[in-house]
């Protein structure tokens, strides 16, 4: 077997663009042969002397889209790390939501993370173990009153996270989540400000929302959030699992320091 066929194979979900975007790039620098998918097709060809293989158009809510994406990543060679970034967003009061808002909402969200690790579970434990990193939100450690089912989803998604770090842990597979929010250039965080009267009030108010993110002036960026999920998934987190780290500047602390709040009511 050659020596490429020995790397660690990475799956990165909903990889287009944004956070998915920036853990590929950074995992197929560090080491592993990458495979992506997403709704659309990435806005510039891969990479040239990296480790990103293959992206593929795929919807993840589709069981079968989810089995092809495994059986072109174990093509490649022993997989040892999955990440479920994949989501969607849904702005809309609990009365306003259609059925099938909630399908899709909960089933790229949700439903898509639990297949994705079922199926590549064969593969991982075959490999010895692997790290799977699921990508919440901090709406998945806090309520949030203007997009109820996205929360819904994203708290499941850091309840299942524990769940199977429980269950999987005797095959030496870890499973953690990361809850970022409000992250800058992604395209959930863009469409909702482009929807925004005035952008960069909307902007500035996003930034307000986190304590950390305001006194630094700015959002959190997607490579920020691969460094963390890049660290999930490697042996300097041998020991971690269950975990739902918030990458989100202090914003699912609670209330500000007093000058923001204050500040906030006088906007």
């Amino acid at each position: 077997m050659s020596r490429e066929n020995d790397l660690p194979v990475a799956i990165v979900t909903g990889a287009a663009g944004g956070i998915g975007f920036a853990t590929a790039m950074l995992l197929s620098m560090r080491g592993y042969r990458v495979v992506t998918c997403d709704l659309n097709p990435l806005s510039e060809p891969l990479p040239a002397d990296s480790g990103w293989d293959q992206h593929l158009i795929a919807d993840v809510s589709c069981v079968d889209d989810l089995l092809r994406l495994v059986n072109a990543a174990s093509a490649l060679g022993p997989i040892r790390a999955l990440v479920n970034n994949a989501g969607v967003g849904l702005i809309k009061q609990v009365e306003d939501v259609s059925e099938a808002e909630w399908d899709r909402v909960l089933g790229t969200n949700f439903k898509s993370a639990f297949f994705a690790t079922k199926h590549v579970l064969p593969y991982m434990k075959k490999a010895g173990g692997g790290s799977i990193v699921n990508v919440s939100s901090n709406a998945g450690l806090l309520p949030r009153a203007h997009d109820p089912v996205y929360s819904i989803s994203k708290m499941a998604l850091v309840g299942m996270t524990r769940s199977l770090a429980l269950c999987l842990s005797c095959d030496n597979i870890r499973v953690n989540s990361v809850c970022p929010g409000p992250v800058s250039n992604t395209g959930m965080v863009d469409a909702e400000l482009d929807r925004a009267e005035d952008r960069e009030a909307a902007v500035k108010k996003v930034i307000a929302a986190s304590p950390l993110a305001s006194s630094q002036g700015r959002m959190i960026t997607p490579e920020e959030v691969a460094e963390s999920i890049a660290y999930l998934l490697s042996d300097a987190s041998s020991m971690i699992t269950g975990t739902a780290i918030a990458i989100d500047g202090g914003k699912s602390l609670g209330v500000p320091p007093a000058d923001s709040w204050k500040s906030g009511l006088d906007s």
